[in-house]
């Protein structure tokens, strides 16, 4: 289960607005996979754009729907420019980046899902969309490691990691229970979710 679809299920579950990264709208990124070097900073851009603009929308958002689930966070997304970004345009995109956020939302509550690096490696070639399978393996193993780095030091708001490796949370109510528990009781700080299952 990946986070988009965990994402629609805790919003139904609590009745909370959604909130959604639409890659495929990117016109970019099947080339980004093709030719990572020549259209990494259009890829970058054009989802950093997107999410700015649906995180700022929230300013104006729904007064019945006072709690919004999202399958992203918008300070994740330097960690790939980072990876992907050669040093001109990394200082141009930190730039954009920079102006771009200044009045986003931070998050109350956000949730890690950590797998080892064959587990991604398998749930996106079984997601089934072609131009992913071009992904390098160094990339996923790299992106790994950056997001495991990012967390260990998170501290904007609170955090709960999850070790996904041997649960599913869409087909088994029991890992789902627990973790919508485990969510329900969290307000502040670092957390870890580590399901002990019979």
């Amino acid at each position: 289960m990946g986070k988009t679809t965990l994402a629609r299920r805790i919003a139904t579950s609590i009745g909370a607005g959604l909130i959604l990264e639409q890659p495929a709208d990117n016109p970019f990124l099947e080339r980004f996979y093709k030719n990572p070097r020549q259209y990494a900073l259009q890829t970058q851009l054009y989802f950093l754009f997107q999410r700015a603009k649906q995180l700022k929308e929230l300013r104006q958002g729904d007064l019945f729907t006072p709690i919004q689930i999202a399958d992203y966070m918008l300070a994740k997304d330097p960690l790939f420019a980072r990876l992907t970004l050669e040093e001109d345009e990394l200082y141009l995109y930190e730039q954009v980046y920079n102006q771009l956020t200044q009045e986003v939302p931070t998050p109350d509550l956000v949730i890690y899902l950590q797998a080892p690096v064959d587990l991604l490696a398998a749930r996106i070639h079984k997601r089934g969309i072609l131009f992913e399978r071009n992904m390098e393996r160094r990339y996923l193993h790299e992106l790994a490691e950056a997001y495991s780095s990012f967390f260990l030091g998170y501290q904007d708001s609170a955090l709960l990691m999850v070790n996904a490796e041997n649960v599913d949370f869409m087909e088994n109510e029991e890992h789902y229970s627990l973790l919508l528990r485990q969510v329900n009781t969290i307000t502040s700080g670092k957390h870890y979710f580590n399901p002990v299952l019979d």
